[in-house]
């Protein structure tokens, strides 16, 4: 029994200290780019597919991109206003985000894309996490 509470111990101050690391790396202010998509009714699963795979092959062509996050929505609180997909993408600061934006990459990836949005939304914010 005592050998499982030291365990267990162990494992709770390193998970901890792991955890304490991750928070740490996390203070250093950087730029999150938030966009949201709500595709047309007439795009395929197939191709929905298709765009994610082009938008997450971005980071390997733009340098300024050090982060990307994507998911789909699963809140229960009713305000997506038919908005399905959500990316993150983090940049080091707002000049590298600018430099991303007229980016030929992203500019194709704009011309994939678009034909198939009925909305999007794209929000930036410099994350102030402590």
């Amino acid at each position: 029994m005592k050998i499982l509470f030291t365990s267990l111990l162990f494992f709770a101050l390193t998970l901890s200290g792991a955890v304490a690391q991750s928070t740490k790396k996390m203070n250093k202010p950087v730029l999150q780019h938030v966009v949201l998509f709500k595709f047309k009714p007439e795009a395929t699963k197939e191709k929905v597919d298709e765009i994610i795979a082009a938008f997450n092959a971005l980071p390997s062509k733009i340098k300024e991109i050090k982060g990307f996050q994507w998911g789909t929505n699963n809140s229960p609180e009713g305000h997506d206003k038919g908005l399905t997909h959500a990316f993150i993408l983090t940049f080091d600061n707002e000049k590298d985000r600018d430099a991303y934006l007229p980016h030929p990459a992203h500019k194709e990836f704009g011309s994939i894309v678009g034909p198939w949005l009925a909305d999007v939304t794209v929000l930036d914010f410099v994350n102030q996490a402590k």
